[in-house]
């Protein structure tokens, strides 16, 4: 007798259990099920879309006063959720010993997070591990899983996951592609300027434009495509914090539902929007909209997108473990402790759910010898010819990975009393790999195969473009990695571990520079991991060589050369002419490519047209082989500013390219003396849009009270009240920036 099974993916049985089925693919999502475990989304190789779930529980350890733990035992077995209780033993790295531990284990990982909030509540003197750890990760340290992570599963007649084999790994160069479905959303204007009229739809094949007006028949469209394209990914702008929640508020009131999550039982998932503080500077994150079983995310929301898209969103996502749609949106810290948490789960290690270390007592002479930082050497102001740039690769990341400098390697008797290296080792326990070593090898090791891959490359090859995203998103999780090691609240931070590799770099450092001057070359200019040197007679890439496997050999960390410049200059404080300033330069290399930093071409807060002048004017300079001669390009470069101030008095350059864009601070109420910002986000707030402290606001600046005009107000501003003198004065000074190494200074421009 044949049956026939309700599950799509049934099979044919002869009065037999039904067989198991494996199939080949890659994991695109997974959530917790309030019934199942866990849900996994999992695109096959044949290109259908299933939803399978999987039996998951997870588990939770208590450490204190076995009184306490006795008590909580009590406790949680007069509790609804199913539970199996049992002492353990595991090991914290903070402790000298392996703690005594009550183990929670939850059925349903659904029910974990309640579970334990009460017990914390209930019992708040207890220390609590293993007890916030996302679901991904969870299943990360146990199967070996990441996101688009390759796969071999087998499922039972039900689609019950059977086992899980992963078929790759994050550390491959080359994966397989994911041949992901990939739906772009985005409304005709910005909506914080304009009403939007329409909607853009594009997908690999097809393009669409939907009126939003009237609604019906757009959501009955939309809702249409949806189903047509069913995309892996839905890719909007503005869509977490406009698009999406516009689209199902509108879905709601017409009672047309539309398929934005791919799992009809999910509604979606909202994250509020927030400020922080981090690293000298407030940061907005806006509303986030999160799917089930396919992704979402909003290229305006999504942090760094600018500097690695897509292709580096997607490597996030293999390395650290996060969903897409999160390691999207989240700090490169959030990536970088995920995967300090996988690596702990692997090898048994206790995650805290709050960081119980605290920084030893120090004399205020120790603090001071401990931490110095990175070291500055201040550069030589002016032009020079023929400089090469030497930068260690990942200095602190290979720092810790070679010296083995984690929390729990680093002595309690650490002092950095000196900062020689061989008396440094004296500190660090060598014979057993730390936990952020553990985690940053491989990361690491990816990173330089990456950059010695593009090395070989031609300019035009196209899987340049993915590496060097993949190796920018690296590149933020490695340099994160330092930070958090140091950072009072990170899970396995440790200040005396921090201080410890800031040492370590100051004596690379010095070791280079005295490499340099051994060998004849003179040092420019020294910035934490990199220096600038020149010598007579060398000009080409080969003359360096024998500099980079010096340097090598007295450090022993990777080095490598930047590039050779045909000239560079060194840019002196507005404030003193005679004070150098670390962080602002610009040049050419030999190629043509160029580099700055410090300068108006790399600030948000700069209007487009002065952005565009200084890029014509370097372009113009990069055009003259030797310092020597660049004073030859000053008519044409007059010629330009000439022009470009014609065109700013008469009104000829668009009013969007006369946007400032500037970041609030604070809350408007925390203004003593409100800056411009300020002035143009209380026009905003006095018509019911509020800016919170992060959040940038545009505007124009105006002749007469208050100065600026919002440019998101509804009523343009009038050409007529732009302040012409200001603009003229921005402009001024960001000529000057590149003309003061040839001696021109910025009262000379004002006088032409």
């Amino acid at each position: 007798m044949i049956e026939t099974l309700a599950s799509p993916n049934a099979v044919e049985t002869h009065g037999l259990e039904p067989r198991a089925q494996t199939r080949h693919g890659w994991l695109l999502d997974m959530y917790e099920d309030a019934q199942h475990g866990v849900t996994i989304w999992f695109i096959n190789t044949d290109g259908q879309r299933q939803c399978l779930s999987q039996p998951f529980p997870v588990t939770f350890y208590v450490a204190g006063p076995a009184a306490s733990l006795r008590a909580l035992w009590r406790f949680l077995e007069r509790q609804p959720e199913q539970v199996r209780l049992a002492r353990a033993r595991r090991r914290d790295i903070f402790a000298a010993k392996p703690l005594d531990l009550l183990s929670v284990q939850v059925q349903q990982p659904a029910a974990q997070s309640a579970l334990f909030q009460r017990a914390a509540a209930a019992f708040p003197d207890l220390t609590y591990y293993d007890a916030d750890i996302p679901i991904q990760l969870r299943h990360a340290a146990r199967f070996g899983t990441f996101s688009l992570a390759y796969c071999q599963v087998t499922t039972d007649h039900q689609d019950v996951v059977q086992d899980i084999r992963v078929l790759d790994s994050p550390w491959e160069l080359d994966p397989e592609t994911v041949p992901l479905r990939i739906l772009s959303l985005e409304p005709d204007v910005d909506p914080a300027h304009a009403p939007p009229s329409s909607l853009r739809i594009r997908t690999r094949e097809r393009a669409y434009r939907l009126d939003f007006n009237p609604a019906r028949p757009f959501l009955i469209n939309l809702r249409s495509i949806l189903q047509r394209h069913d995309p892996d990914l839905l890719l909007t702008v503005w869509g977490d914090t406009w698009l999406l929640p516009y689209l199902l508020e509108l879905s709601e009131r017409w009672q047309i539902p539309l398929p934005l999550n791919r799992d009809p039982n999910r509604g979606v998932s909202y994250r509020k929007e927030r400020s922080y503080f981090t690293y000298g500077q407030v940061i907005y994150r806006g509303q986030q909209v999160h799917l089930f079983g396919r992704w979402h995310i909003d290229g305006n929301n999504a942090m760094l997108f600018h500097d690695y898209g897509m292709e580096g969103i997607f490597e996030l996502a293999r390395v650290t473990s996060l969903p897409g749609q999160t390691v999207a949106r989240v700090s490169p810290g959030s990536g970088i402790s995920a995967m300090q948490m996988v690596t702990a789960m692997r090898q048994g290690i206790l995650v805290p759910w709050h960081k119980q270390q605290a920084e030893e007592l120090k004399t205020a002479l120790e603090l001071f010898h401990a931490d110095q930082g990175g070291l500055v050497y201040q550069p030589l102001i002016g032009l020079h010819q023929d400089v090469a740039e030497i930068d260690f690769i990942s200095m602190y990341p290979s720092i810790m990975v070679r010296f083995n400098i984690s929390p729990e390697t680093v002595g309690s008797s650490f002092r950095s009393q000196s900062d020689h290296i061989p008396e440094l080792e004296l500190y660090i326990d060598r014979d057993n790999q730390g936990l952020i070593p553990k985690t940053l090898a491989p990361l690491l090791e990816k990173r330089i195969a990456l950059k010695t891959q593009m090395a070989t490359l031609p300019a035009w090859h196209p899987v340049r473009r993915r590496y060097q995203a993949c190796a920018s998103g690296h590149k933020w999780l490695l340099v994160t990695c330092f930070g958090y090691l140091g950072y009072k609240n990170a899970r396995f931070g440790r200040i005396e571990a921090h201080e410890a590799v800031t040492a370590y770099g100051r004596e690379a450092l010095m070791r280079a520079k005295e490499a340099a001057e051994d060998l004849g070359y003179t040092v420019l200019h020294m910035y934490v991991d990199g220096l600038w040197v020149k010598k007579p007679g060398a000009a080409q890439v080969a003359d360096f060589q024998l500099l980079l496997d010096e340097i090598l050999d007295r450090t022993g960390l990777p080095v490598g050369l930047e590039g050779v410049y045909r000239w560079i200059a060194f840019l002196p404080s507005r404030v003193d002419a005679r004070v150098p300033v670390a962080n602002r330069y610009f040049g050419v290399f030999q190629d043509g490519s160029r580099k700055v930093r410090g300068i108006e071409l790399r600030r948000l807060d700069t209007p487009a047209f002065i952005y565009e002048l200084q890029d014509n004017m370097l372009t113009i300079l990069a055009e003259v082989p030797q310092a020597a001669l660049l004073r030859q390009q000053l008519p044409e470069i007059y010629s330009l500013l000439r022009h470009t101030l014609v065109r700013l008095r008469s009104g000829r350059i668009p009013l969007e390219k006369l946007l400032v864009s500037q970041k609030l601070s604070r809350t408007l109420a925390e203004y003593r003396t409100p800056s411009p910002a300020a002035r143009a986000a209380a026009q905003l707030a006095s018509l019911g849009t509020e800016l919170r402290p992060g959040q940038r606001v545009r505007f124009i600046f105006t002749l007469g009270e208050p100065g600026v005009h919002a440019w998101n107000l509804p009523v343009p501003p009038n050409p007529a009240t732009v302040d012409i003198s200001r603009y003229t004065t921005l402009m001024i000074r960001a000529a000057s920036t590149i003309l003061q190494p040839l001696g021109v200074s910025e009262t000379a421009l004002e006088e032409r």
